[in-house]
């Protein structure tokens, strides 16, 4: 079972689109359905894909109406073909029309990130590379898109900038300045934060043996040519983990994976995966 986020994360995602979308006013609805009415609808998809999101378009209607019920004919991760029935929810009426708005643009959203993370995932499957989301996400839903994103197979990495620490190209130019090396950057990091992985980031073959001296759990190839991945696996030989990045796309992702490195990150799982088409369809 893929682990969704947290309830309290999930809820403050849901009521701030709800209040967005001014869904408690709904003008027609709250005129023209009877509070007692009560009905079934069908998220129906309109084209094949991965699902993820269902936990959060429930929510949107419980807002409204807390005995809402979802009925899962497809699970969290699976694939579904167009014309599929994904899941039914069963609620008042009025609760599925002033939510049904929110509630498909999280699944239609979260579902087009689990796609296109799953089209990633099966173009390096067998190369023992993992695809790797980024922190290029939709600013206050980084939880929900980075679960879409292991509901596609993808591994998430670093959530924030807390929970690992990344000595980026600009980190190195401030090291430099301050007359402190590579390696004294990492043991600054690992003597602030004790047990923290430290990844460090180069983007020329020149600057590997520097990076490997330093003794980071990770280091990072930025926009470096496929030949110069397969000489730095080569060189570094188990010593760190490996992890690919810049620009990947599914044209260039299986070249990238069968160098040898460990990981490939992509930031187009969460900031160019568009929606999946789905409707929902009421039944009285």
């Amino acid at each position: 079972m893929i682990q969704p986020p947290p309830e309290g994360v999930i809820r403050l995602a849901v009521e701030t689109a709800l209040a967005e979308d001014r869904a408690a006013e709904d003008v027609t609805t709250l005129a023209a359905v009877t509070p007692s009415l009560r009905g079934t609808a069908r998220f129906l998809a309109k084209q094949d894909g991965v699902l993820a999101g269902l936990p959060v378009a429930l929510e949107a209607f419980r807002v409204f109406d807390p005995t809402a019920g979802l009925a899962v004919h497809v699970q969290e991760g699976g694939r579904f073909a167009a014309r599929s029935i994904l899941a039914e929810v069963t609620c008042s009426v009025r609760a599925m029309l002033q939510a049904e708005r929110v509630a498909l643009n999280f699944l239609q959203r979260l579902c087009g990130t689990a796609t296109h993370t799953r089209a990633f995932v099966d173009a390096v499957a067998g190369t023992g590379a993992v695809i790797l989301d980024t922190r290029k996400t939709t600013p206050g839903l980084r939880d929900l898109e980075k679960y879409a994103v292991r509901c596609g197979g993808g591994t998430n990495h670093r959530r924030d900038l807390a929970a690992m620490a990344m000595i980026k190209d600009n980190h190195r130019e401030a090291l430099a300045r301050a007359e402190m090396s590579l390696a004294d950057g990492v043991a600054a990091i690992r003597q602030r934060t004790p047990g923290i992985a430290v990844e460090v980031e180069i983007d020329a073959l020149d600057q590997l043996e520097a990076a490997l001296a330093a003794r980071p759990e990770w280091i990072l190839l930025d926009n470096m040519s496929n030949a110069d991945m397969a000489e730095a696996v080569r060189r570094t030989h188990g010593r760190a983990k490996l992890e690919a990045s810049g620009g990947v796309n599914l044209k260039s992702v299986r070249a990238i994976a069968e160098t040898g490195v460990d990981a490939i990150s992509v930031g187009a799982l969460t900031h160019s995966a568009g929606s999946v088409d789905i409707s929902l369809d009421l039944e009285f």
